[in-house]
Formats: structure tokens, C-alpha cells, sequence
């Protein structure tokens, strides 16, 4: 009878114990799939970008890897569909002899119908090495000080005229890529050079303002140039934002 009992309770323990062990390696499951979430969330948006763009935007989370990419571009048929590798780790002192670390593969779907936060699904790994991409070109470079050279100097009582602050920037040869705009009002003249972003990073842009007794070109602060804040655009030029306390 002491021997039943003793057996019942050894079994327990490692009943017990093996289930912690499964639990530990759920957390760190869920905590790979969180890994992958954040995918997801740096990938979330309406832009049309070519499954290049959204591999490449994925490998640059940290702590994954891109093991496939199915689709040509996130607005054809399903969108995109991205496989990735992403690793987690739990530890619980009472029961694990070390770190339980695990690495899992989950696919992130990218097109305009994807929720915000959708969780992963997960999925086998696919055999290979994760792909590599090549770094984008880069984006082409604002004449911030041609720019200033050339725009003309209004004296004081006079106006800024719109025609000559176009007729300079068409001298400046500018790259295809870079958006331009140009607006008046009243006796000044707003300019906008800006460079497309990809929708989460700080928008390169250069700004400048031609009126009476005053010529100016700035780069507005970073916060400012973040999507959404719109301040990029030639009204910033017009009535420039206080800078960010």
C-alpha cells in the first residue's frame, strides 16, 4: 500500500512538473507570436507596396527572419502574405532547470483588408535560409542650399513674386522624385520640396518661406515631418509651427 501510494505521488510530481514545462513553452510561444505581431503592426496600412517592399520592411523588426513572401503586391488578389520566424523565450525558477527558448513560424497577411493587430496564424517553418533583400535606393537629396542661394530677397514694402520662385526652381534641375509645391499668399510666396515616406518613418521634406525683407529655408523638426502631422506641407511654410518643447 506504501508502495502505491509513493508511486501515485512520484507520478504526480512529474505530472505536475512536465506541465509547468508545457506551460513555460506556451508562454514562450506567445511571446514569439507577439514577436510576429509586431509585423503585422509595422506592415498595417493602405499603402500599395510590392511584396519586395514588405519583406524588406519586415526583416528590418528586430529579431526576424523572412522565410517566404506569397503575392505580388499588397492591392492584387489576397495582398501578401508573409512568412516569418520569430523566437520566444519563459523561464520559471520554481520549475525549469534553464531559460526555455523557442522559435516559431508564423504568417502575417498584408493587404488592405488586414485588421489592425490581426494575430498571426502559425505555421510550419519552410525549409531554406531566410531571404535577403536588397537596401533601397536612396531617397534623393533636398538642394536645401541651392535653394537658399537662389530664391530671391524682397525688400521691405514689396512682393514676393511667384512666377520668379518657380522659374528658380526649375533651374535647380530637381530629382523626378521629389514632390513640389508652391503656394502665395498675400505678398509672400510658401515653397514645399518633399520626398515621398513610406508611411511610418520621419518624411524628408525642406521648406522655405520669400516675402518682404525675408527669404528663409528650414528643415522642420522631426516630430513634425512624422506622418500625420503635416509638416511637410507648403501651408507649414506659410505659418511655420513653433518648434516642439
Amino acid at each position: 500500500m506504501r508502495r502505491l501510494l509513493l508511486s501515485a505521488v512520484l507520478l504526480s510530481s512529474i505530472t505536475v512538473g512536465c506541465g509547468v514545462l508545457e506551460n513555460s513553452e506556451d508562454r514562450a510561444t506567445d511571446a514569439a507570436r507577439d514577436a510576429a505581431g509586431k509585423v503585422g503592426e509595422r506592415l498595417y496600412g493602405q499603402r500599395p507596396r510590392t511584396a519586395e517592399e514588405v519583406g524588406r520592411e519586415a526583416a528590418e523588426v528586430e529579431g526576424v527572419e523572412v522565410l517566404r513572401l506569397t503575392g505580388t503586391s499588397t492591392h492584387d488578389g489576397d495582398g501578401v502574405d508573409v512568412v516569418v520566424r520569430t523566437s520566444g523565450s519563459a523561464y520559471d525558477d520554481r520549475f525549469d532547470a534553464q531559460e526555455v527558448v523557442v522559435r516559431r513560424c508564423f504568417a502575417v497577411r498584408v493587404s488592405p483588408r488586414s485588421e489592425w493587430r490581426e494575430e498571426p496564424r502559425d505555421v510550419d517553418c519552410p525549409d531554406g535560409p531566410p531571404l535577403r533583400f536588397a537596401a533601397p535606393p536612396p531617397p534623393p537629396e533636398l538642394p536645401s542650399g541651392a535653394l537658399n542661394a537662389q530664391l530671391p530677397r524682397v525688400p521691405k514694402g514689396g512682393r514676393a513674386d511667384e512666377a520668379e520662385v518657380r522659374r528658380v526652381l526649375a533651374s535647380l534641375d530637381l530629382h523626378p522624385d521629389i514632390r513640389t509645391e508652391v503656394e502665395t499668399e498675400g505678398a509672400r510666396v510658401g515653397v514645399s520640396l518633399s520626398v515621398k515616406g513610406n508611411g511610418y518613418d520621419p518624411q524628408d521634406c525642406v521648406l522655405a518661406v520669400v516675402g518682404p525683407g525675408l527669404t528663409e529655408v528650414w528643415v522642420p523638426p522631426r516630430i513634425q515631418r512624422m506622418p500625420g502631422e503635416g509638416g511637410c506641407g507648403v501651408g507649414g511654410a506659410l505659418h511655420r509651427q513653433p518648434p516642439p518643447h
